[in-house]
């Protein structure tokens, strides 16, 4: 058997997880990878190819296995400047280093890139300290260990400067320091995949929030309920509280003892399920809602974190706005005549026809800024509330247009000024209902409050998803009926989230009238 560097952080994160995944696959590869995670992998391969420019004399070492293990040792023998994915097998330890680099004296640095934008000090030093240990074996002298990292504060102008985009930090002291007890870790580490027979009980994330659980849970983990414990709000903050609950297991809030303190809100899921009651603060919620002034603008925006920028004026990871859609209502007459129409028909999709729908979305390779702020301009009044859902989200993002096009600056004030977050209802728990989980998403509130919108049979169901739609469809390859129906998927999906904000308020409205 042998221990990868990415299991045996693995193995640090969740033991019995790490066997699953070598003598049990089947379990281990049956939970798909989610959009966001299959974007975590797409982006760290894209920035380990243009974080190799930094070496330009480097040789890449193809594929894995024990022709490029001899390839390794090859370059090695010819001192070689940089060796990319250096491959190193012995003693049932095998490990790839991102860049190994020569030095004069004729030791070595190792360098691990990251697609972060800066340093994981739960994960990091560890992965360069299992690297050390291992090229030690091949009496490699490793004096110098470095995370090469995106820095946050590069704002593309021009062509891609490859020394400001990333950051070069040097963590050859915290790497040393742990060394040995890394070493330590991965004979344990090796022992333990090594085990005929499968651990027993449960596995080590049954102490961590429902987030942060492996994807072996469920089946590590069978007396665990779907919802529960795991699921408080928060809870993965609240260590010592899960863990007092787990002990003498806990699992299933009617079982929660009395003693244990918690805080407003998670009393308030709790409360709720228990009880299978709602929560709901009309008079705080009236007051809320009648200080927007009409019309309402129902705003939602859809953007690409794209890790490398693409254009000038943008960042790592800073968003790049390419699709919104905005439904408005003219006046509390019109919502009078929807709510007429709404007791007298289920077809919910007639009362769109009393909605004005605008929509923009950006099908070029070209940055869509100007044209999505130009559109935005055009489609929005200049009075009336603009309810979003997270308005930290839509905010952030007119800033950021507004820093790249200042010429748009008192609009995006003016803009943001008029911003109302519906989410503020139940984030504030002025509406706790036991079926959110939770939960404040308007993917969690939605099924709860307007059950016949669905998002279950859309093409796209989710953000992440959305975002890596309009990345494929804009790098080119597609037919053009490909293309288009891609586009029609990213505005059905953002359409849908616009419009559930007004039958959110809508159900709202109609509760406090």
């Amino acid at each position: 058997m042998i221990l990868t560097k990415t299991d045996y952080l693995i193995w640090r994160e969740c033991k019995k997880n790490v066997w699953l995944k070598l003598h049990k696959p089947e379990i281990y590869d049956a939970k798909e990878l989610s959009e966001f995670e299959q974007q975590i992998i797409e982006t760290g391969n894209e920035v380990e190819l243009v974080a190799r420019k930094l070496f330009p004399r480097g040789f890449l070492v193809e594929g894995r296995g024990d022709e490029a293990r001899q390839i390794t040792q090859d370059l090695i023998a010819k001192k070689k400047e940089a060796i990319f994915q250096a491959n190193f097998l012995r003693d049932n330890l095998n490990a790839a280093v991102d860049i190994l680099e020569l030095n004069s004296d004729g030791s070595y640095t190792i360098y691990e890139v990251k697609s972060t934008t800066d340093v994981d000090k739960k994960t990091h030093y560890h992965d360069l300290a299992f690297q050390v240990n291992l090229l030690e074996k091949f009496d490699l002298d490793i004096t110098k260990a470095y995370v090469i990292h995106l820095n946050s504060e590069y704002v593309r102008q021009g062509p891609i400067e490859i020394s400001k985009l990333f950051h070069v930090e040097d963590v050859t002291e915290t790497v040393k320091a742990i060394a040995w007890t890394v070493g330590k870790e991965m004979t344990f580490a090796l022992k333990y995949i090594e085990q005929e027979n499968e651990p027993f009980g449960h596995c080590d994330c049954v102490y961590k929030g429902r987030s942060n659980h492996c994807a072996t849970f469920a089946y590590s983990n069978p007396g665990v309920p779907e919802y529960g414990v795991h699921d408080i709000s928060r809870i993965g903050l609240s260590k010592l509280k899960l863990q007092e609950m787990i002990d003498v297991n806990i699992f299933e809030f009617k079982d929660i003892p009395s003693h244990i303190e918690f805080s407003l809100t998670q009393k308030n899921q709790i409360e709720v399920y228990r009880e299978d009651k709602t929560l709901i603060d009309p008079p705080t919620i009236k007051k809320e809602l009648d200080s927007l002034i009409f019309p309402l603008y129902f705003l939602d925006y859809e953007t690409f974190p794209c890790a490398i920028p693409r254009f000038d004026g943008f960042s790592p990871y800073q968003q790049i706005p390419f699709q919104y859609s905005l439904y408005v209502l003219e006046s509390s007459e019109a919502r009078r005549r929807i709510a007429i129409r709404r007791r007298a028909s289920d077809d919910s999709d007639d009362l769109r026809d009393e909605l004005k729908h605008f929509e923009f979305i950006f099908t070029e390779k070209t940055d869509p800024t100007a044209d999505f702020v130009n559109s935005l301009k055009k489609d929005i009044g200049d009075e009336g509330s603009i309810i979003v859902w997270n308005k930290g989200f839509e905010c952030k993002i007119n800033n950021e247009i507004a820093a790249r096009l200042p010429e748009y600056k008192l609009f995006i004030d003016a803009v943001n000024s008029r911003v109302y977050d519906l989410m503020n209802i139940f984030s504030k728990q002025l509406y706790v209902h036991r079926d959110f989980r939770g939960k404040v998403s308007i993917k969690n509130v939605l099924p709860v409050l307007v059950p016949e919108l669905s998002y279950k049979d859309l093409e796209i169901k989710e953000g992440g998803s959305a975002s890596r739609k309009w990345n494929e469809m804009i790098q080119g390859g597609l037919s053009p009926e490909q293309k288009q129906k891609i586009i029609q998927d990213l505005k059905t999906y953002c359409g849908l989230d616009t419009y559930a904000m007004y039958a959110i308020w809508k159900h709202l409205y109609e509760l406090i009238h």
